[in-house]
């Protein structure tokens, strides 16, 4: 038979009824199918419809079909059953297994993901305002690409474009006083595949990671896939304690957030910073720095990267679009030491190819135009109004109950509830859902949920007060106030306990 298309309406629904027909035994192996004129008169159709059902029949294996031969039902496979022994016949009943990762990552708590259906007003943090986007700045940089006439359309290298690359060389000097080369740049799908890239590649079973307690527990979690051992360390009002950084021959990674800690807010000094150097100099380990919204810095410059100051090429830095522009629009980058580029392009390669060349160009043209930094100056102003509304709500409806930290920068701060116990953050979370209001326990953010304050030592530590992670960017002025009125309410009333 000739090929055609595959059978549509009642094309489709005469192939179905074969095919179950065949598969029930209906119709048994080797006997002759109906010829297809003479279905087509029973049936009321067409010829033309019966012979694209069988011709489809045919093409997956359940008739034999050849010229000037009437068609016949295919005989299955002949499979000779195995001789196996009770215990080999026992394990091939069993399901196919997992590796390693793959059980690693099925035994692991993960955050629930954003609602479909989100709390009336939800201070989720990583939101942004959909208001927010440059709408009318990407379409127009978005049709001159795609007007823009190419060659061919192949694949893309999978460092990224180079248009993009360029213009983020300058920029990340301009604005994060990094320097580097264009050929240091690899763009990713956000900065959670830059995580996972680094931790496929760093990070053996036998291995150890330092990370931040508390911290960004997706993080945590793709470090923990690879089988290496987490090293806690605690962080304080400055950050990273990096006078407890383990001594430890496994660590072969530190993961931080200097600019502004995640989540208590903290902004590394330099003397740490130093000493967080000469600790991955002496462990001869890597150091990620992850700077997801180190552009959102209010009443001063934002701080300069720690890669900025990096003279032995340890550091690893870590950017995102996703606070700036949209976490849907799943692009970032990684700023590679110069031994780490071939390797990274190659694992980036066999990952997904590249990011959405097309996207990566728009970007480019934002940021060559100096819209890119326009609007990120004036989502500087249009946070700083939301921080100011959350700072002045909560210090009028929770006077002395409750404290903020983390509010120099970002677009989040941690509320912190002395009246409360770490215990009764996930019913005070779940009352204030019910009265409309999404806020977010910061205990599942710590390595020990139930720890002492972060920003002492264990032995003089007080227990640590019940908080609250609550994002503010995608939210108006107006509901940041309410929302707070009805927390506080909350926490006052019968959450107390």
């Amino acid at each position: 038979m000739g090929q055609s298309k595959a059978p549509s309406g009642v094309g489709r629904r005469i192939y179905e009824l074969l095919r179950g027909q065949i598969a029930d035994g209906t119709l048994a192996p080797g006997a002759r199918a109906p010829s297809t004129r003479a279905l087509a008169a029973d049936l009321g159709v067409s010829r033309t419809t019966v012979t694209a059902a069988y011709e489809q029949l045919a093409a997956e294996g359940y008739l034999v079909t050849s010229a000037g031969r009437v068609a016949r039902i295919a005989s299955p496979p002949a499979v000779p059953a195995p001789s196996l022994g009770p215990r080999a016949a026992r394990r091939a009943r069993r399901a196919p297994t997992l590796s390693g990762f793959g059980r690693r990552v099925g035994r692991m708590a993960l955050p629930v993901p954003a609602s479909a259906e989100p709390a009336r007003i939800d201070f989720l943090y990583g939101a942004l305002a959909s208001r927010d986007f440059p709408t009318l700045a990407w379409r127009r940089a978005y049709q001159a690409e795609l007007l823009r006439q190419q060659p061919r359309l192949i694949y893309a290298a999978p460092e990224g474009e180079a248009s993009l690359r360029r213009a983020l060389q300058g920029y990340l000097r301009r604005a994060r006083g990094l320097a580097c080369d264009a050929g240091q740049i690899l763009v990713v799908h956000g900065s959670q595949q830059a995580i996972d890239l680094c931790a496929r590649l760093l990070l053996d079973a036998h291995d150890a990671f330092v990370f931040e307690d508390p911290g960004y527990l997706m993080a945590r979690r793709c470090f923990e896939a690879t089988g290496a051992t987490p090293l806690p360390v605690p962080v304080d009002a400055h950050g990273l304690d990096t006078a407890r950084l383990p001594q430890d021959e496994r660590a072969r990674l530190a993961y931080v957030t200097p600019s502004h800690q995640f989540p208590l807010g903290g902004v590394l000094p330099i003397g740490r910073r130093l000493e967080l150097l000469q600790w991955a100099q002496r462990q001869r380990a890597w150091i990620l720095e992850d700077d997801y919204d180190g552009e959102f810095r209010y009443g001063q410059r934002p701080i300069d990267a720690l890669q900025s100051i990096d003279a032995d090429g340890r550091v690893i830095y870590i950017g995102t679009f996703s606070k700036a522009l949209s976490p849907q629009l799943r692009l970032g980058y990684l700023v590679l030491p110069e031994a780490l580029v071939p390797v990274f392009r190659h694992a980036k390669r066999l990952t997904d190819r590249h990011a959405p060349a097309l996207d990566q160009r728009v970007l480019a043209s934002l940021i060559d135009s100096g819209a890119y930094e326009r609007h990120v100056r004036r989502m500087r102003r249009e946070h700083e109004r939301r921080r100011a509304a959350l700072l002045e709500a909560v210090s009028r409806h929770l006077p002395g109950e409750a404290s903020v930290i983390g509010a120099a920068a970002g677009l989040h701060v941690v509320l912190w509830l002395p009246s409360l116990r770490p215990r009764d953050e996930a019913a005070l979370a779940a009352a204030a859902r019910e009265r409309g209001v999404g806020v977010y326990p910061v205990s599942p953010l710590f390595a020990a949920p139930t720890s002492r304050s972060p920003s002492s030592a264990p032995s003089s530590a007080p227990p640590r007060p019940a908080g609250l992670v609550l994002g503010y960017a995608s939210l108006s002025v107006e509901q940041i106030r309410e929302g707070v009125r009805i927390l506080a309410a909350l926490v006052s009333g019968p959450a107390r306990g």
